[in-house]
């Protein structure tokens, strides 16, 4: 089976994708799968090259690589190669291991869609709803689940009155500290933590770096909860995990740099509530309309054990410490077998 790994892309999360790149390359079961690795530069250029894993993981993949790109016309299912000598190469299934803008929005789903090639993970209008954090409050709140009390704010309301917009936020959720998100990006990337009005408008204007669209939301006291889901139709939720950053909340950096964020496979949490942060996961994943993997995830009070929705992931990091492979490792599903899975998910929701 042809296979073919994208990863990098235009996104603020390039450098995680690359490392998430590296590991599947190096799980994949080789016998079973001919690896295709193209990746997208930062300034959207399509290289395909071949490189170790290693050289993904540093970002030094780029050598010796031609420019090759996704063809829509489902005649050729798969790549365009140009350079000295141009040529087609047939694709069996996609791997888009591109986390954020134009990999996890619905972008890549669609040209994939096109082209008529299966593709791990959920389709165009589940990926686009998972991305914009507003409208999966807008789905999820529907969908009867508890999730944190929030406010939006748009650039253009931001823009025209930023102490009345601010006013806005304070109104609706009463109480600091509050956390400010950019709706659509990842990784924790423009995100901050605001205890007063200053710090909440200074906030606003690094989140609005990043995005069209602001979420503001108030503070959970409890744990961070992820729950990894796997399946089609017949789903299973993973046994929950529990991260516990050494930054004051799971910045970028505390996610992928500082070594003293700790991870609790299973989540410290009560046996009552592992059932219904599992149970809410899968509800999560079926209201968004989702396919193949997600890792959805919560947060559990520390007074009084409630579950409430925080946000979804559907392509999550699948680096050597992401909480999405190592969760179905806890439960003896190995990396090798977890991308089979995905793979085999990706055909039959291709076929139906």
């Amino acid at each position: 089976m042809k296979l073919l790994v994208l990863f990098g892309g235009l996104s603020s999360e390039h450098e995680v994708s690359c490392v998430s790149a590296s590991s599947i390359v190096q799980n994949a079961d080789k016998q079973k799968y001919e690896i295709i690795t193209v990746g997208i530069t930062k300034d959207g250029r399509w290289l395909m090259c071949q490189p170790d894993p290693e050289q993904i993981a540093a970002g030094t993949w780029q050598q010796d690589a031609v420019p090759a790109m996704l063809s829509p016309d489902r005649s050729v299912h798969g790549l365009v190669v140009l350079g000295q000598q141009p040529q087609t190469i047939r694709v069996d299934c996609c791997f888009p291991v591109l986390h954020g803008f134009g990999g996890e929005d619905g972008t890549i789903q669609g040209l994939l869609t096109l082209a008529g090639i299966p593709f791990v993970g959920p389709g165009v209008a589940a990926s686009a709803g998972c991305m914009d954090k507003s409208l999966t409050k807008i789905i999820v709140g529907q969908a009867g689940i508890r999730q944190a009390a929030y406010a939006l704010v748009l650039r253009p309301d931001f823009t025209h009155d930023r102490a009345a917009a601010v006013q806005r936020v304070t109104e609706t959720l009463k109480t600091f500290p509050v956390f400010i998100k950019p709706c659509s990006s990842g990784s924790s990337v423009g995100v901050s933590k605001a205890a007063d009005e200053a710090a909440l408008l200074e906030g606003l204007e690094e989140a609005f770096r990043w995005d069209e669209k602001v979420l503001v939301e108030e503070f959970i006291a409890g744990h961070e909860i992820e729950v990894a889901v796997l399946g089609n139709h017949a789903t299973r939720a993973s046994i929950a995990g529990e991260i516990v950053p050494a930054q004051e909340f799971y910045t970028y950096d505390a996610k992928y740099n500082d070594a003293a964020s700790a991870l609790y496979i299973p989540a410290r949490i009560p046996e009552q509530s592992m059932e219904t942060v599992r149970q809410n996961a899968l509800r999560v994943f079926a209201a968004m309309g989702c396919k193949g993997l997600s890792r959805v995830d919560f947060f559990c009070t520390y007074d009084t054990n409630e579950i409430i929705f925080n946000e979804i992931n559907t392509i999550p990091g699948f680096t050597s410490i992401s909480m999405y492979p190592k969760l179905f490792a806890y439960e003896g599903i190995s990396y090798p077998e977890l991308i089979d899975a995905l793979v085999a998910l990706a055909g039959e929701g291709h076929h139906g």
